[in-house]
């Protein structure tokens, strides 16, 4: 069933849902008096269209539809979910709030704000109860976090309802156990904003110095192990407890300026803008938003392999697209983005994930004749003993591709596909591979004979290819 999602404020912000719900398989509704909204939103739809899928080894839900409307008692209804993302002002947030709780009065509405606890959202609503904070992070198509943030009016089944919605769309909703300005995430980044400030203003760094200590340092280790265990490893083996207490005394050292703030004057101003004008003024925000989603694509999916941080999210949400492959000949063994990191020196994709996508065509048709996970923790399993592969024409990262598989052998220890890979948007064949396995013991990592279960349907399965080719 299509659920759908309503966006109030389609700027960055708003028209990054936008692409996350949709990109889901929702239909959304957008409200923005700017005349500019669907032009907007469609700019970045074109950058989540090829970035969201990459992250994912199967083919995102049929993509839902996104319409515009002139009011926003029109675009809340029959919503399932309403994602308020106006400018940060309580007085518009109220006005908002009065409106869409008078034309949809049960509907769950989360606000992205980045600053107002719940309780001041709530003020003067017709339902404070269905009323919370659900703040994300930019881009929200492919950034994981969303800080989910309940008062005491707000009813806890509602905060569940949230929750839920917020997983099913690959995200990660964490749960702030007390309200507080600014929530958790932002408080972080508002102490090290102020600190890179001063720096700048004392002639000590430049931005991009500054920005070059975070990417090429504790930022790398934040991204995948956050902060407490990040110290708890510098403590050694004598963990946590060793670490503050070697470190620990630093923090009354007069190092940084937290509790000031520098004044915003327009030398300081015009002495970051100038800065940032030398680091990066030579790209277009259009390129830069690409270059960010191409070196986060690459990290997540790097984390997804290790299984790890939000690479294990990914792991999880991909678990539920996992399509049931059906009895056909040929098979559709595999439907997917080709990711940016799959591409080499040439601009296309490098021929050792040819081996890697045709590896996954062979591990799903495993899973299809009962070979699968379960089956393989049990002992026995198929190993690839030779591989032929044919390169006949370039694939691109962003080109979505299908693999379609013809079971050409599968009597005894014996099974063998032939795999061709296919350009989705024109047909074009792009590779085929020839694959021959063996059945082998995981225990002797030796052959030997199927599970009959296993094995007749193998046999089925060929004699069904056999007779429609």
């Amino acid at each position: 069933m299509t659920r759908t999602a309503s966006i109030i404020g389609g700027g960055v912000i708003g028209g990054g849902w936008a692409a996350r719900f949709a990109l889901n398989g929702w239909d959304v509704r957008v409200f923005d008096p700017d005349p500019e909204a669907e032009r907007k939103i469609g700019e970045v739809m074109d950058n989540a269209r090829q970035a969201l899928p990459m992250l994912y080894d199967y083919a995102l839900p049929a993509e839902g539809s996104i319409t515009f409307h002139g009011s926003i008692a029109e675009a809340v209804a029959g919503a399932t979910w309403v994602q308020e993302s106006v400018s940060e002002r309580l007085d518009l947030k109220h006005k908002v709030y009065g409106e869409i709780q008078a034309a949809a009065p049960a509907v769950l509405i989360g606000s992205s704000t980045s600053g107002f606890k719940p309780s001041e959202l709530q003020d003067g609503a017709t339902d404070p109860s269905r009323i919370m904070v659900t703040h994300p992070f930019n881009p929200v198509y492919l950034m994981p976090l969303i800080e989910l943030v309940a008062s005491p009016q707000t009813a806890p089944d509602a905060v569940d309802t949230a929750a839920d919605m917020l997983t099913s769309l690959g995200l990660y909703p964490l749960r702030v156990r007390k309200e507080i300005d600014a929530h958790i995430a932002d408080r972080f980044l508002e102490a090290v904003w102020r600190e890179a400030l001063w720096l700048i203003k004392d002639g000590i760094a430049t931005t991009e110095e500054i920005d070059n200590a975070i990417r090429y340092g504790f930022g790398i280790r934040w991204g995948q192990m956050g902060l407490f265990e990040t110290y708890r490893v510098a403590g050694g083996e004598a963990g946590m407890k060793h670490f503050i207490e070697q470190f620990g005394p630093c923090l009354t050292w007069p190092w940084t300026k937290l509790m000031d703030v520098p004044e915003l004057t327009d030398e300081l101003v015009d002495m970051i803008a100038d800065q940032s004008d030398a680091q990066s003024g030579h790209l277009t925000i259009r390129e830069l938003e690409r270059k960010r989603d191409g070196n986060l694509i690459a990290m997540m999916r790097a984390l997804k392999q290790q299984g790890n941080a939000s690479g294990r999210l990914i792991n999880e949400h991909q678990k539920t697209m996992r399509p049931r492959m059906e009895d056909a000949t040929p098979l559709i063994s595999q439907r997917r983005m080709i990711p940016v990191d799959w591409t080499d020196v040439n601009g296309h994709m490098n021929e050792g994930r040819y081996g890697q996508i045709f590896s996954d065509a062979a591990e799903e048709v495993m899973a299809h004749i009962g070979a699968d996970d379960d089956y393989i923790a049990g002992g026995m399993s198929y190993f690839t003993v030779e591989t032929t592969v044919k390169y006949l024409a370039e694939t691109h990262a962003g080109e979505r591709v299908e693999v379609r598989t013809t079971i050409t052998e599968g009597q005894g220890k014996k099974l063998r596909c032939a795999h061709e890979m296919i350009r989705a948007s024109d047909g074009e064949l792009l590779a085929t591979c020839d694959q021959f396995m063996l059945h082998v013991s995981l225990e002797t990592r030796r052959t030997c004979d199927p599970a009959p279960a296993v094995r007749a349907n193998v046999e089925r399965l060929a004699a069904l290819h056999a007779k429609e080719t």
